[in-house]
């Protein structure tokens, strides 16, 4: 069964604080889906199916249904990827209306990782119970050294550079200079991030995203209820999603999950990465970005370097629009999990509907791509393909 055409993304919210030490995570939640179903003209009692992931506090779903008062819920899915599950969740709902399951779905993150300490959910819990825990946390692994040592071993074989992984945050810094809500507004400049503090060698600190608490929600309706609606319609084309592994250590740390995921959307799409008129790329650190457009079929194996230098990710003067709402790199990384943000910029830009500074003219084809997990040990991939109609 194909999801193409089956479902239309109605709704988009993302909460504009930055830090809220005045409110829960329930409540960070349910902000996001009175947002998102103000902004689909819907209300609470039309939803249907409902999908969220580890971030729900208590029982995940269970626990915001009841807080929510959703009372009309017949599908429930609380598929967890990490920071990945949200443009999963997409793909999920398409396919739950496309079933009959439901015809209005909502989905939600919310945390508060920068003004409360990790366990306000599940997310990023029970590490210590894995069952590679045992093999793996002698060794010290971190978020931060496990992504370096992607980009190491990229700069290894491919000759990447620092300068060039640097020109991906420059252009997140150029996008969010126009987002009042963005966490980072200042531009920087290639100096700028190879001169800030080493992180985990090669990752400067302005290689990674920023911290923030909020979250965001998306209404994903049947075309029954989306033609009812008096809002620009963006048309489900095509989802994939993988999971990647170590495979006992015999993991090759330069391509990601995207290698998997991305065909079956573009596939499933009837579309090709030269069609594609913006990106929203998941962005935990640059050299996420980088690895996943060369694995999405932007560009050539180990040729990413260079496809991402000189601007050419810049809104107006690249070939590739990306992240224009300043991304994980300066915008936003709600609960230290920013896929649900990929799926919100890339509905403003089909709308028409994002910043005049960074509108891309005649976007009516767009990809948001995640990643959860971790590139360097495992994590899940997915892709989503949407359209204006």
């Amino acid at each position: 069964m194909s999801i193409k055409g089956k479902a239309y993304v109605m709704g988009a919210f993302e909460h504009p604080t930055r830090e809220a030490p005045d409110k829960s995570v329930a409540q960070l939640h349910a902000e996001c889906a009175r947002g998102a179903l103000a902004d689909a003209g819907l209300n609470k009692d039309d939803i249907d199916g409902y999908f969220c992931a580890g971030d729900a506090p208590g029982f995940g779903a269970l626990s915001m249904a009841d807080y929510m008062g959703l009372r009309n819920l017949r599908h429930m899915d609380s598929t967890e990827t990490g920071g990945s599950s949200y443009i999963l969740h997409v793909g999920h709902a398409a396919e739950a209306i496309a079933a009959g399951k439901c015809s209005v779905a909502l989905i939600t993150l919310a945390g508060k990782p920068r003004t409360s300490p990790p366990g306000g959910g599940r997310g990023g819990g029970g590490f210590a119970a894995a069952p590679e825990a045992a093999f793996e946390m002698p060794y010290g692994g971190t978020t931060h050294n496990q992504y370096a040592m992607c980009a190491t071993r990229h700069m290894h074989e491919f000759g990447t550079t620092s300068e060039q992984l640097a020109w991906i945050k420059v252009a997140a810094s150029h996008h969010a200079q126009w987002n009042p809500h963005a966490f980072l507004k200042e531009v920087v400049t290639v100096d700028d991030v190879v001169n800030s503090p080493m992180i985990a060698t090669p990752l400067h600190r302005l290689d990674c995203c920023v911290v923030t608490d909020g979250g965001g929600a998306l209404i994903v309706t049947s075309p029954e209820v989306a033609k009812q609606l008096d809002r620009p319609k963006v048309k489900v084309l095509g989802a994939g999603e993988a999971p990647k592994g170590t495979y006992g250590g015999k993991v090759d740390l330069t391509f990601t999950g995207a290698a998997w995921s991305g065909p079956k959307a573009f596939a499933e799409a009837g579309v090709k990465p030269s069609d594609i008129k913006y990106a929203s790329i998941y962005d935990s650190f640059t050299i996420t970005v980088l690895m996943q457009l060369e694995d999405l079929g932007f560009c050539e194996k180990g040729r990413g370097g260079r496809f991402v230098a000189d601007g050419n990710l810049i809104s107006g003067v690249g070939k590739l629009p990306f992240n224009t709402d300043g991304g994980g790199l300066c915008n936003n990384h709600p609960t230290n999990r920013g896929g649900i943000t990929k799926v919100i910029e890339a509905v403003r830009q089909l709308r028409g509907e994002a910043h005049p500074k960074v509108q891309v003219p005649s976007c009516d084809l767009a990809i948001a791509h995640g990643t959860g997990g971790s590139l360097g040990t495992r994590h899940g991939s997915a892709t989503l393909i949407m359209e204006r109609e």
